[in-house]
């Protein structure tokens, strides 16, 4: 259990390419990171990334009518059956092709599948578990181009398909006898979207310099009529079968239909389906740079949302073309564009900068807003509590994300240059950055503002950071200079340059209980330096290599430095001697980068851990570096524990150990032949002030590797950021089962016997002996609250601490607030004193009851606040209703007086006549 560590989740990238979805019911957007699959419910404003990955990057995602299966398909054209109800790979397929779009049928029988020119319909995977899931049903020719997109009529009759030849064809799903194939064109460019009216044969065709065209059938779909059986064969049938596609993985022959020029398929006594072209209506453009890039149509509400390659969008009532909304979203192409159920709700994915949105068009205003950096994360940290995670990116921005709903809250953006790295301050308020800029920045986590900012003297760049526990002096370490600066957090004085050092500082580290400052330098030493003694040297530790990266053992007893001969030293820290080290050059396994002229076994010894990070009870050792693995090593035994493979996206670079032959020519890799400007597949490098059409950019694959790494405080989870994103490694993401002294007497029955006969304390001891979590739940919230106190003080010390962890665990999701609560105070009070001896073991475990307690205040304490200005503003309005109620009965009196006062007078001739 204890390095059952299971990807979790994918921070750091909310979207990479390919087209967006909705749920069915419309409150869920699927969205494809990379090879990965992101959910995001925008309901709870949670985010989860699937289970699975494909070996390529994702560019096409279908997802079945009834929101239960989805169709994943990568570059190469391998496409995964998954079930979004259990999150799991029902099975594999591969068109041998890429495909450009995938589409189910919204009677969720058929789904389509278009690469190249052709488009294949397939069997859609019922309830009868079928061996083999995608049985090829016909196929369709006719485009002399690759198609682009795909749209269904609501009784699922007919499709339409688009193509880059500029023309649209409309198809049966059956051999209908008025309409087996229509072609249409009217257009200059290529058909970015085809779309059926409402029940319906009318069609939407947008191409992609900006034209729309409005196509009138003269059918309805009432008036398919199915084609009679023919005697005799056509001349051409025997030529068709022999060209008949045959399915791949042995699959049955299908039916071709395949487009002729002429077209005229008439049968006795039917007329052919025939379109007219109603009107061409054109967007506004501005020249080359506002290309029509991507379009959506909600068929009830009759809403076109078309998107450009400037980042802005409109909405069109169709078929009169009024134009409702435009706006500019961002300043990079709109690569996908999605409406939900209700046609309340857009989405937005914008490849360039990885930005996912969802606009509310009727009010305006912004449901979802998320983006990723748009470059490499070079930096991260979890905040003390472990509920924040805060990053760093070669963008120049930092980012702090919610680890419970996988979000970023917040963004800072005043660095100009890459942010190398990132720290929290012990109490977890202030998030410290350091850059390359020559700045390093203070953020308040209370009011979202820089309220600190750090420089030295002369212009320095910042490789490295560390705050001490006091949280009152911030230290960087520079490149060019090799010094080290401390400044003041209260005053923001620089209060000390620390020289000694003879090469770049790599790396820096405060030890955890004193305030002594490590730091790892490129001239093969580690130096001491006690800060409360004149900030003189303490020790100098000498390396056999450069050193790149030194970490402090949570006890701050032990220090392990990494260098670049690829081994891991530990040091004590009071007696400067070395205890151990462990060789992990070979670990590493590094691949061969598509440019190497030489092997990945060759280029592996050359290549060390950037990165080392201790688990939070200090036993073992986390390492990464430029590399695909994650190792975990075990400090006593100095020995590979586990190995974490963090990604198998082969549209990385250096993911395999050897170059693919079948691309090798004389003149070298076709894969460093630089094609022109993709579809987003690769990283492009313009010149600077270009926006779009230089001939002269470059493409490149990213390379895989991993740049910083952190283990959670609690010790459930530990992240590391790579080229694909923040990724979390968790123990709370799948179900393991992993009994403590168990033995036969030891069941379920016998634990409920126990519960049945009142033995709550056995019960819960027969229950973690058996480590079932739901059962020792069952168990937990049986026992009466008024026999908690009885139970916590009869309780073996044994069972105290793992009791502990699970109450910890149990408070961040479970109703029983005041229940959970009431176990973890009643443990502490009667076995404090004996935890505080082990206080170094069990730190984990109160750091992950605080950050349970800690959430749980922060949103109880909201809700308080709100009910208390609910409660003053009512009260003030009841105050001000009386105030108004008593001068309106204080303004009748008056009146009432003064009519009684006229009525009391005699009038004028009363007056005449008493005189």
């Amino acid at each position: 259990m204890k390095f059952a560590y299971k990807f979790s989740n994918l921070l750091g990238a909310v979207y990479r390419r390919g087209n967006l979805n909705f749920s069915k019911d419309g409150n869920t957007v699927i969205s494809p990171v990379g090879n990965r699959v992101s959910v995001f419910d925008l309901k709870n404003n949670k985010s989860e990334t699937l289970p699975f990955s494909t070996s390529k990057n994702i560019i096409c995602v279908g997802v079945s009518p009834d929101g239960n299966l989805a169709i994943l398909v990568d570059e190469d054209g391998a496409a995964l059956l998954i079930s979004l109800v259990s999150r799991a790979v029902l099975h594999h397929f591969h068109f041998h092709k890429p495909v450009h779009s995938v589409s189910f049928s919204p009677d969720g029988r058929k789904f389509v599948v278009t690469k190249e020119n052709v488009a294949l319909m397939y069997h859609a995977p019922g309830k009868t578990r079928e061996f083999n899931a995608f049985m090829l049903d016909k196929s369709y020719y006719g485009p002399y181009d690759e198609t682009t997109c795909i749209d269904w009529t609501d009784d699922s009759k007919c499709f339409v398909v688009g193509s880059k030849d500029m023309t649209t064809w409309v198809f049966g799903t059956k051999r209908w006898a008025n309409l087996v194939y229509y072609c249409l064109g009217g257009h200059k460019n290529a058909i970015v979207g085809c779309f059926f009216e409402q029940d319906s044969l009318d069609l939407y065709t947008v191409s992609q310099d900006g034209a729309l065209c409005v196509w009138e059938c003269d059918t309805e779909l009432d008036g398919l009529l199915p084609e009679k059986p023919r005697e005799a064969p056509l001349q051409e049938t025997g030529e068709e079968e022999e060209e008949e596609e045959k399915g791949a993985e042995g699959q049955p022959r299908a039916e071709v239909i395949r487009g002729k020029s002429d077209g005229n398929r008439q049968q006795q006594g039917s007329r052919n389906v025939c379109y007219k072209r109603l009107g061409k209506y054109f967007f506004n453009k501005e020249g080359d740079f506002n290309d029509l890039t991507a379009a959506a149509f909600h068929k009830k509400t009759h809403l076109l949302v078309t998107g450009f390659a400037s980042g802005i969008f409109h909405l069109h009532e169709l078929p009169e073309f009024n134009l409702i909304h435009s706006l500019s979203i961002s300043d990079q192409r709109i690569s996908s564009i999605a409406i939900n159920c209700t046609g309340d709700w857009i989405g937005f994915g914008c490849s360039g900068m990885g930005q996912l949105l969802v606009w509310e068009w009727q009010s305006e205003s912004y449901v979802f807003k998320q983006q990723g950096h748009f470059n490499n994360m070079a930096a991260l940290a979890y905040s003390p509590d472990g509920q924040y995670i805060a990053t760093g990116g070669d963008d120049g921005k930092v980012k702090v994300w919610n680890t419970t709903s996988g979000l970023c809250f917040v963004t800072f953006l005043e660095h100009t240059s890459s942010v190398t790295s990132v720290t929290f301050s012990p109490r977890g308020f202030v998030i410290v950055s350091a850059s390359l800029d020559g700045s390093v920045r203070a953020f308040d986590l209370h009011r979202y503002r820089n309220f600190r900012t750090f420089t030295s003297p002369r212009p320095a760049q910042f490789s490295c950071l560390a705050v001490d526990c006091s949280g009152e002096l911030i230290t960087a370490g520079a490149q060019d200079s090799f010094d080290i600066f401390i400044w003041s957090m209260q005053t923001g004085r620089l209060l000390e340059v620390l020289a000694g050092h003879e090469g770049p500082v790599s790396s820096l580290s405060f030890n955890p209980m004193r305030s002594v400052l490590a730091s790892c330098s490129w001239d093969r030493t580690v130096k001491l330096w006690d800060m409360m003694d004149s900030w003189q040297t303490k020790e100098t530790l000498r390396l056999t290599a450069d050193g790149l990266a030194v970490t402090y053992r949570p006890d701050g007893q032990e220090l392990a430095v990494a260098t670049l001969d690829g081994e891991i030293s530990f040091w004590n820290p009071q007696t400067a001697s070395q205890t151990g080290s462990i060789v992990g050059r070979h670990d590493l396994q590094m691949g061969r980068k598509e440019t190497d002229m030489i092997t990945a076994k060759q280029a592996a010894k050359g290549k060390s851990f950037t990165s080392l990070c201790y688990s939070a009870d200090g036993q073992c050792v986390l390492a990464g570096g430029q590399s695909k693995f994650v190792c975990i090593y075990s400090i006593k035994e100095q020995i590979l524990v586990k190995k974490f493979e963090i990604s198998c996206n082969l549209s990385l670079d250096a993911m395999e150990e050897y170059l693919d032959r079948r691309k090798m020519t004389e003149f070298g890799s076709l894969a460093l032949l630089d094609e022109g400007v993709g579809d987003g597949e690769t990283m492009a490098v313009s010149l600077p002030g270009v926006r779009k059409g230089d001939m002269s950019s470059r493409h490149f694959k990213p390379e895989i590797r991993v740049s910083s790494l952190h283990f959670s405080p609690t010790g459930r989870s530990w992240a590391a950021t790579s080229t694909e994103g923040l990724l979390i490694y968790s123990l709370d993401g799948g179900l393991v089962f992993d009994p403590f002294d168990l033995d036969l007497d030891v069941t379920p029955t016998s634990v409920r016997r126990q519960l049945h006969q009142a033995a709550w304390a056995v019960a819960i001891v027969l229950a973690f002996r058996l480590n079932e979590r739901a059962l020792t739940r069952e168990v937990l919230e049986a026992v009466p609250y008024d026999q908690v106190e009885v139970v916590c003080s009869s309780l073996p010390d044994l069972y105290v601490e793992k009791l502990l962890g699970f109450v910890a665990a149990e408070l961040e999701s479970s109703n029983h607030l005041q229940f959970y609560l009431t176990w973890a105070q009643r443990l502490l009070i009667f076995h404090g004193q004996k935890l505080k001896v082990r206080s170094g073991a069990i730190l984990p475990t109160i750091q992950s009851l605080q950050k349970s307690i800690q959430k749980h205040f922060e949103d109880l304490s909201k809700l308080c606040e709100w009910n208390i200005y609910t409660i003053r503003y009512a009260e003030a309005l009841s105050k001000q209703r009386g105030l108004k109620r008593a001068a309106s009965e204080a303004a009748s009196d008056d009146e009432r007086s003064e009519v009684s006062d006229l009525m009391s007078e005699p009038s004028l001739e009363e007056t005449d006549m008493l005189s």
